[in-house]
């Protein structure tokens, strides 16, 4: 099974979608049930992994647009029309 076996530049790699949607399928599996402790196992850990990578995307989504509404809100202050 390769759930677990991926590496941090893998990780590194995912969107979010794509890491949302590998979550979602880890959680079907999980709740499917049918998988021995190990592959149960590999596959929790594969969860928390991409569980990290939507949460630091989001989290760098967040900068981008508080960055943007800051640089915005600035451009504001100029008074463009004057």
């Amino acid at each position: 099974m390769a759930a677990g076996t991926s590496t941090g530049a893998d990780e590194a790699a995912l969107g979010y979608e794509q890491a949302r949607d590998e979550l979602i399928e880890v959680v079907r599996r999980l709740e499917a049930g049918g998988t021995t402790l190990e592959d149960s196992l590999a596959l929790w850990e594969r969860g928390e992994e991409l569980a990290k990578v939507c949460r630091l995307r989001l989290e760098g989504a967040r900068a981008r647009l508080d960055a943007a509404l800051a640089a915005d809100a600035d451009g504001e202050d100029g008074g463009a029309g004057e």
